[in-house]
């Protein structure tokens, strides 16, 4: 809780009683490999992960198709579905032993009622998605397979040894053969 007590901290020009909001958090535990959101199922949660890392995708006949990863220190959350409070077409998964703070919808609207602090936490958070969602999709439109693995690499080294190469080659576009050329090339 601590991590999204100073990531508020910075972003407030005054005073921040950040009980408000810590007040309504949930702390949970996943073990490695666990589903947090399946398919079908309404988001009810906005995530803060505080350990580990989370893997979204979707199912495409026998193929899982990897299209986000959410590290520590990031909000992250089945968004769309959280939204529109509709069934989301997507899975979330702990890729490792996961630890994250989560707030239910309810719980949010509420905070968001309360004052000019609980509007800043939505605002906050939901930037932060769009932000990582921007940057994703343009990677697509303006870089190689290998730019996006070396960003990748260059953003959250410690992970990459820990994400299993078929996530890896889904989640930049391309076979975990053509992954495994990219990895040989620059080491």
């Amino acid at each position: 809780m601590e991590q999204i007590q100073k990531l508020f901290a910075t972003q407030s020009n005054h005073a921040f009683d950040f009980s408000v909001f810590s007040n309504r958090l949930e702390q949970k535990d996943y073990d490695k490999n666990a589903i947090i959101l399946k398919s079908g199922q309404v988001e009810d949660y906005l995530y803060f992960v505080e350990k580990g890392m989370l893997r979204f995708y979707i199912e495409k006949g026998e193929k899982e198709i990897t299209f986000d990863f959410a590290f520590e220190g990031n909000f992250t959350s089945g968004y769309s579905s959280f939204l529109t409070r509709k069934p989301a077409p997507y899975f979330i998964q702990a890729l490792v032993a996961t630890s994250i703070w989560r707030i239910s919808y309810t719980d949010l609207q509420e905070v968001y009622k309360g004052n000019e602090q609980g509007q800043m936490i939505g605002r906050l958070a939901a930037e932060q998605l769009f932000i990582r969602k921007t940057a994703r999709e343009l990677s697509f439109l303006s870089q190689s397979a290998e730019e996006r693995y070396l960003h990748l690499l260059h953003e959250q080294p410690q992970y990459i040894q820990q994400i299993p190469l078929k996530y890896l080659a889904s989640y930049i576009g391309i076979t975990p053969q053509a992954l495994s050329r990219i990895r040989q090339r620059i080491n």
